[in-house]
């Protein structure tokens, strides 16, 4: 066999390899495996989870990550961000797990992944989730900003995947401690978008049950998942704002970094924009330049990490509007 051929048939057996030691069937994303409640976005939201293991078996199947990118990209173009989500974490869980090669991720990142920078911090959370490795192990997160939406990602994997024991039973994770529990809540919030089918009034109960020192960090989580997942009508967001009245900066500055993240991929939708304007009061544009606006002398040597800073100047804006 001539040796080209004999590297692509190495190639083909290797990423199979990989899907047979990492792979995750796709049932594990419906709502009758996860024992979610359904909601009137439960269709949309199993589409999401599909979308998202679709990209990570790319990237575990995929032995030449120049492409990547492109095979991602011909998903349709309002869910591409979770296959490249779902992509990050199947090459942070390969970095992590192969002491012969640890650039996997950072590789992704200059080559077509960046638009969906955000997406990937959080997917690299899922990673250390899934094997309980914590400072970054070899994925290598120098952004100082970003690199908290890793504990984002992690939140939202323990409330997606354990949520009985995280969200019903409100345990805190171990092996986080100070302002790191913060960015897991906001994680978790996102995940109670998925887990109560984005039915307003279960999310509202589901918050309520949690410590009013943790209802702040969930209810920018739930911004910010309604406003990029979407899935619900302008009555639903109505009742959300509604059901939020004591927590409507945090809300908004979920849903201001949702529009962000999407404008940066250039993928802003028209769910996008409706959250935008019944939430924040803004269209989708405005509500991305509020995060740029924030960002502007950020300090980083701050008692206070630059991202939680970054969050407060936000809701600060919204709290100061609305009074």
């Amino acid at each position: 066999m001539a040796p080209q051929k004999v590297s692509n048939a190495f190639k083909l057996s290797l990423g199979s390899l990989r899907q047979r030691l990492l792979g995750i069937a796709p049932e594990e994303a419906s709502f009758a495996r996860r024992g979610f409640s359904p909601g009137p976005a439960r269709e949309r939201l199993e589409v999401i989870g599909a979308v998202f293991l679709s990209g990570y078996h790319m990237a575990l199947e995929e032995t030449d990550l120049r492409g990547l990118a492109a095979r991602l990209n011909q998903h349709d173009a309002e869910v591409s961000g979770f296959a490249f989500e779902g992509a990050a974490m199947g090459l942070a869980l390969l970095d992590l797990m192969t002491p012969w090669k640890k650039d996997r991720w950072q590789y992704f990142m200059h080559s077509g992944g960046d638009k969906h920078i955000y997406m990937a911090h959080v997917g690299v959370g899922w990673a250390w989730a899934r094997l309980q490795r914590w400072r970054g192990g070899r994925t290598r997160l120098t952004n100082p900003l970003l690199r908290w939406l890793a504990i984002d990602g992690y939140g939202f994997h323990e409330g997606y995947f354990h949520w009985p024991e995280f969200i019903r039973g409100r345990a805190l994770p171990e092996r986080l401690s100070g302002y790191s529990r913060r960015v897991f809540d906001q994680g978790l919030g996102r995940s109670l978008w998925f887990v109560n089918g984005a039915d307003v009034e279960r999310i509202d109960a589901t918050v309520r049950t949690f410590p009013v020192t943790r209802r702040a960090d969930l209810w920018s989580g739930v911004g910010l998942a309604c406003a990029y997942a979407g899935g619900v009508d302008g009555a639903a967001l109505t009742a959300l704002r509604a059901a939020a009245a004591p927590y409507q900066a945090p809300l908004a500055q979920g849903v201001c970094f949702a529009a962000k993240t999407r404008q940066r991929a250039g993928n802003l939708t028209p769910h996008t924009e409706l959250a935008c304007r019944m939430l924040c009061g803004l269209n989708a544009v405005e509500a991305a330049a509020r995060t740029d606006e924030a960002l502007q002398d950020l300090p980083y040597d701050d008692e206070l990490p630059a991202y939680e800073l970054w969050r407060q100047r936000i809701q600060a804006r919204f709290a100061s509007e609305a009074a």
